[in-house]
């Protein structure tokens, strides 16, 4: 990658250069007479700032950016550990953009194996996050692991990361991403440190359970920091949702209505919510619905059930139609709550099932090809 510089200049020019630049605007740290060591124009980095000037800022921090990436790794980690610290608290959302661009450079500047380079990519998420511009650095999981894998940064730092970046998607009203790097984050624990992570877990469940769009949420219970909230009565609410149906929901509500709402959750967006899963599971069961059995299990009245049904489609978590004229839903597949080993077993069951049918097909394709051929033969 081709790195912005200063100017066209040696290394030991540069670097005079930005002595000069600093010295100007204050640094005593620095002497334009001599090769000051980058360390000393790395800690005055942020004075850039206080000019006023955008565009020189960005070609400042960019000529430090050029000498950073040609530091051998001994020497590397402090230097663009302090040069992070620098850049990691703009003073304006204007800078705070620049020093995302600038951050961005290094990231990608550096060896890919070099530890630093988690220090920095930790750096873009924290002024992402200030400048509301995460999607630019983070946009899934699976990218990030390939980005940061070379560095290998250890589980420590990993959980750092994804607190931080937890927090800036929740600043950018970026809810789904966040609760997938919550849920990431909680499946760093072992049974070991699982109670470190309490809170976190409980701030997991809130925000599953508040969100209009989480319905699956059996895979909370198998993160173990959850698991250290067994028998509390959030982890009862939890279990509620992931397998029971709406009267027992309702029955929950009714003896604990002021543990509900102090968490924040709304009853009727939970009742919205149980019903949803209520009829998915009853889905589950039959492929047949009829209006009247909705009505009963959903608390529907008899011309709210069509309104209903429609919410659900839209949601895509079960494929069905409506007939009117007989007053049922007709049940073509549906999402399954909880996916347990009965549900691996059905599923590895059909498989099996379409590879005999696929081996079936080709054997009778060949023996069509084989006939074609044979009569081909005789009749030439």
């Amino acid at each position: 990658m081709s790195l912005p510089a200063f100017i066209d200049l040696t290394v030991e020019e540069q670097a005079t250069e930005l002595c000069s630049y600093f010295k100007a605007l204050g640094a005593s740290n620095v002497d334009d007479d001599q090769n000051s060591d980058l360390s000393n124009i790395v800690a005055v980095a942020d004075l850039c700032f206080k000019e006023g000037n955008e565009g020189e800022a960005e070609g400042i921090l960019n000529s430090i950016v050029s000498m950073l990436v040609l530091l051998p790794n001994e020497k590397a980690e402090s230097i663009i550990t302090t040069f992070c610290q620098k850049l990691a608290k703009p003073p304006s959302n204007k800078l705070g953009l620049i020093c995302l661009r600038v951050l961005s450079v290094l990231f990608h500047g550096l060896d890919p194996v070099s530890s630093t380079r988690y220090t920095v990519y930790h750096t873009l998420v924290k002024v992402a996050g200030q400048v509301e511009q995460i999607k630019s650095v983070f946009t899934d999981l699976d990218k990030m692991r390939a980005q940061l894998g070379p560095c290998k940064p250890n589980n420590e730092q990993m959980q750092k990361l994804l607190r931080i970046l937890h927090e800036a998607l929740l600043n950018s009203r970026e809810s789904e991403l966040a609760s997938k790097v919550m849920v990431e984050l909680l499946s760093t624990y072992t049974t070991e440190n699982a109670s470190q992570a309490r809170e976190e877990a409980q701030r997991c469940i809130v925000a599953s359970l508040a969100d209009p769009h989480t319905f699956l949420l059996d895979h909370l219970l198998t993160l173990q920091p959850v698991k250290v909230l067994e028998g509390a009565l959030l982890h009862d609410l939890l279990t509620v949702f992931v397998t029971e149906k709406l009267s027992a929901y309702l029955k929950f509500y009714e003896e604990k209505k002021d543990f509900v709402e102090g968490l924040g959750l709304k009853h009727e967006q939970n009742l919205r919510k149980m019903r949803i899963l209520t009829f998915m599971q009853l889905a589950e069961n039959s492929v047949e619905l009829p209006f009247e059995t909705l009505e009963k299990q959903l608390q529907l009245t008899e011309d709210q059930v069509e309104e209903f049904v429609l919410q659900v489609l839209k949601t895509k978590l079960v494929r069905a139609r409506m007939d009117q004229l007989n007053k049922k839903v007709l049940v073509s597949s549906t999402m399954h709550r909880t996916f347990g080993k009965q549900h691996w077993q059905q599923l590895r069951e059909l498989l099996t099932t379409w590879r005999t049918h696929l081996r079936q097909v080709k054997d009778s394709m060949l023996t069509i090809v084989n006939e074609q051929a044979e009569l081909l033969a005789q009749q030439s």
